[in-house]
C-alpha cells in the first residue's frame, strides 16, 4: 500500500463578495433591482451601483453594450452566469413580479430530484434571475 502525502492548499479567498453584473442602461437596471426586486440600495452612481444582498453585494457596472437576442429559449453561452435568489414562496413571488411587469422564460416549476419550485425571470439586459424555494423531498 502506498501513502501519498496531504498536502495543504492554503486557502486564498474567503468568500464572493460581490457579483458584477455589466448593464447597458444604469437608470433602467438599478429601477429593475430596487423597484421591481426590492433589492436595498447601498450605492448608486451612473458607472457602479450596490445592492446589498447579505454578505455577497450584487454591483452593476455601466457602459455595456446592449446583446443581440438570439431568440432561442433556453440557450446558454460559455463565459456568461446568472444570479439565483432563494425565495419562500415562489408562486407569490411570480405573481408579485408578473404585476410589476417582470418578465418571466419560466414560471415556478417543480424541479424533480432537485427539492426546489423554480422560476426565471430576466434582467433588463436579459440576464436571467432565478427564484428558488426549498421543498420537502417524499420519504
Amino acid at each position: 500500500m502506498t501513502i501519498r502525502p496531504i498536502h495543504l492548499v492554503k486557502i486564498l479567498f474567503k468568500q464572493v463578495d460581490y457579483v458584477m453584473v455589466v448593464v447597458s442602461n444604469m437608470k433602467r437596471s438599478v429601477e429593475f433591482y430596487r423597484d421591481k426586486l426590492g433589492l436595498p440600495l447601498n450605492l448608486e452612481s451612473e458607472g457602479w451601483t450596490e445592492f446589498q444582498t447579505g454578505p455577497t453585494r450584487l454591483a452593476l457596472h455601466g457602459g455595456g453594450k446592449p446583446q443581440e437576442k438570439s431568440g432561442q429559449t433556453g440557450e446558454q453561452h460559455a463565459g456568461t452566469c446568472s444570479i439565483g435568489f432563494t425565495v419562500a414562496n415562489v408562486q407569490k413571488t411570480f405573481e408579485d413580479l408578473k404585476s410589476k411587469g417582470v418578465v418571466f422564460v419560466m414560471p415556478p416549476s417543480e424541479r424533480k430530484g432537485e427539492g426546489i419550485k423554480l422560476a426565471v425571470c430576466l434582467d433588463p439586459d436579459g440576464l436571467p434571475i432565478s427564484l428558488a424555494e426549498s421543498v420537502q423531498k417524499p420519504k
